[in-house]
């Protein structure tokens, strides 16, 4: 990277939120070592045994209260604090340590562990406490229509037209903390290097797309990441 950047996209995985206690959900003794994904996050686990899904995610909601942003969230919040362009951070991650840094340019394409979506109304809602089959929808009253406002297998992740639409525009893409295997995410960086951007991972190792990548750091999140964004900001 030798040109000062104006627009960024940043995408960030679960490697980003690992170092604060959040669990993974594809390396070895993950949470999909453990759990049948199919039975807790597809459309067809939720038809068949919504008490068993809604008490994964309220595990994993609760889980949230223990947790705290680390030093590479702080850094990328003061990235959008300062930097003198446009940023935008996308992340597959369902959890709330961008925000709680002061991350507000955010794209969660996956959705959010602390929101609920009404299936009958299509309203979503902050939702901190357990959720089960007698919640009631803020919206419109009905009960035993809500669930975890999170991106199942088979779902169509969130906002992907905008997401695309920036990368079309960026001219620095940087994938932090992700293994470059989840689809559509992974193919984020060949968009990028079409559009003519610089291409940069950040990771704990070099990910399944590593070739894509101009330039590459490996190390914790918590210490390459405050590095980088310096670099950033002091270019």
């Amino acid at each position: 990277m030798t040109d000062k950047p104006s627009r960024i996209v940043i995408l960030t995985g679960a490697g980003i939120s690992a170092e604060s206690g959040v669990d993974t959900f594809r390396d070895e003794g993950g949470i999909w070592a453990k759990v049948d994904y199919r039975d807790v996050a597809t459309p067809e686990g939720f038809a068949r045994n919504p008490s068993l899904v809604h008490d994964f995610y309220n595990q994993r909601r609760q889980g949230l209260k223990g947790i705290q942003p680390n030093a590479a969230h702080i850094a990328l919040a003061k990235l959008e604090r300062e930097f003198s362009g446009n940023v935008l951070f996308v992340t597959q991650n369902i959890d709330d340590l961008h925000e709680r840094a002061g991350s507000q340019r955010l794209v969660h394409m996956h959705g959010e562990l602390a929101r609920a979506l009404c299936v009958r109304c299509g309203t979503r809602h902050g939702w901190r406490e357990d959720m089960d089959a007698f919640s009631i929808c803020g919206a419109c009253g009905s009960t035993g229509h809500l669930r975890p406002d999170v991106v199942w297998f088979g779902e169509m992740p969130y906002q992907m037209e905008r997401i695309s639409a920036a990368i079309a525009l960026c001219d620095l893409f940087v994938s932090i903390g992700t293994s470059g295997n989840v689809y559509p995410a992974a193919g984020f960086v060949e968009e990028a290097k079409f559009a003519g951007a610089h291409t940069v991972e950040l990771n704990l190792e070099p990910s399944e797309g590593r070739s894509h990548f101009a330039e590459a750091h490996y190390g914790k999140a918590t210490e390459i990441v405050p590095v980088f964004v310096e670099r950033i900001l002091g270019g």
